[in-house]
């Protein structure tokens, strides 16, 4: 794991969902749906599915929401059909940002994006651009203090692809997309429990951005963040204010 920041960078971005956590719900929603559309309305069949209601019982939404949200989207009650899309381009000292939409109208959302990234200093680039830099797996990231041996055993014992240490004592256990569900599992089971779990598209080779530099990719992150339709930002960027 690069850069002796992890854990702040981690800290703050939990702390910045504890700010829009009545915008998780809205999120959520389109995460459930665009998950029954693409996979079927059936959880035990559809591991995104399963990963998105946790997600909702994680925040708390009642069963009858998730449902009927399942519902819609499965065609079984009329509602709103959303679309993935994703944006690439580059931020501060050229660091590179994925940004995930979930829009019912894509040409009001690449307006927006694109307006966040030229007004705070990025560049909206062509797809392709960025994403070989990251790679699609699932992440769990656990507090400094995780007992590592028990941890490295554990997770390994999993299959786990790897776990990862950080000079501030964080570690990082990384798993194939679909050895997530079992690798959470075991480490549960065994009482370890991670302060973020999810499937991601994480950075093969972060950089690090000092003070200013920092703080101004953080004013286009928080943008990014705070548009309606983006469900999740990427980046590659080590933040060290």
């Amino acid at each position: 794991m690069a850069g002796h920041s992890k854990w702040a960078n981690i800290q703050h971005r939990k702390g910045r969902q504890d700010e829009k956590r009545g915008r998780v719900w809205t999120r959520v929603i389109r995460e459930i749906m665009v998950a029954a559309r693409q996979g079927g309305g059936d959880a035990s069949a559809n591991p995104r599915l399963r990963l998105a209601i946790d997600k909702a019982k994680a925040a708390n939404m009642p069963a009858d929401t998730i449902k009927r949200n399942i519902d819609k989207a499965t065609g079984n009650l009329e509602g709103v059909q959303y679309e993935e899309i994703r944006y690439e381009g580059y931020g501060i000292a050229g660091a590179a940002v994925i940004v995930e939409t979930m829009t019912d109208n894509r040409v009001r959302t690449v307006a927006e994006v694109r307006h966040a990234f030229s007004k705070h200093g990025g560049n909206l680039g062509t797809e392709g651009s960025v994403a070989f830099q990251f790679k699609h797996c699932g992440q769990l990231v656990f507090a400094p203090g995780v007992d590592e041996e028990r941890l490295f055993e554990r997770a390994l014992e999993a299959g786990a692809e790897d776990v990862l240490g950080s000079d501030d004592g964080a570690f990082e256990v990384l798993t194939a997309v679909a050895d997530f569900e079992a690798v959470q599992q075991a480490l549960q089971a065994a009482g370890l429990r991670p302060e973020l779990a999810e499937i991601t598209l994480r950075a093969d080779n972060p950089v690090t951005l000092n003070g200013e530099d920092a703080a101004r990719m953080q004013k286009l992150l928080d943008a990014l963040e705070d548009l309606d339709d983006v469900q999740n930002v990427y980046h590659n960027a080590e933040l060290n204010p």
